[in-house]
């Protein structure tokens, strides 16, 4: 289902949304007050415009309150953050979701009206310490506390093995996904054999993910 996303302040947190979301098939405006930036990533998205954020009756003037969704992504300007976050609220949007670059800044978002408070430095560094603490990590989510999901190279140990016979159930981690090339399955049937080049995505407790690869 195609969504319309107002992405506000086009930073590489901006930016990288923006672009994902394009490649996702929504309609996305890009907003920034610098015009070199709205030049620059014109071509890649629905539309851009320069303006204040901050200012809400330059935001109704862009249909700011039509959007299903937008996006906060300033957080190095705090006030210009808060403002606009505030000034889209008061507008109608039904989703804001909003960086934070404090804890007190992201309190502030959330008393104001946002409806989701992104720290995203802090969300990336705890995803990378997880990722490194298990062997052979690509990519880690947090799936709630003590429990997370990992997408991995299987272990040499694991390489020409069946999930059967690595009895995973054993650590509480179940193989949700396999990729092998381009090809992904979902669930993958317990009689599959391991390949070097293969991804498998785990979920399971971390302490027993940490096992992994020691």
């Amino acid at each position: 289902m195609k969504t319309t996303v107002l992405v506000v302040g086009i930073g590489r947190f901006g930016e990288a949304a923006a672009r994902e979301l394009m490649a996702l098939g929504h309609e996305v405006l890009a907003v920034d007050s610098d015009e070199a930036i709205v030049n620059e990533i014109a071509p890649d998205v629905t539309h851009a415009v320069q303006l204040d954020a901050a200012d809400e009756d330059a935001l109704r003037s862009i249909g700011a309150g039509d959007f299903d969704v937008a996006i906060v992504a300033i957080s190095g300007a705090t006030d210009a953050s808060i403002f606009a976050t505030m000034a889209l609220k008061n507008l109608g949007v039904s989703q804001v979701f909003a960086k934070a670059a404090t804890t007190l800044h992201g309190a502030i978002l959330e008393r104001i009206g946002a409806d989701r408070v992104i720290y995203a430095e802090a969300e990336m560094g705890h995803r990378v310490a997880h990722s490194l603490s298990i062997g052979g990590a690509l990519e880690y989510l947090d799936l709630a506390p003590d429990f997370g999901i990992v997408k991995l190279r299987p272990p040499s140990s694991w390489v020409g093995q069946s999930l059967g016979a690595l009895d995973l159930g054993r650590l509480d981690i179940a193989a949700v996904a396999l990729r092998r090339g381009e090809a992904v399955t979902v669930n993958p049937p317990q009689d599959v054999v391991l390949a070097v080049d293969d991804e498998v995505t785990l979920v399971g407790r971390d302490e027993q993910l940490q096992r992994i690869g020691r």
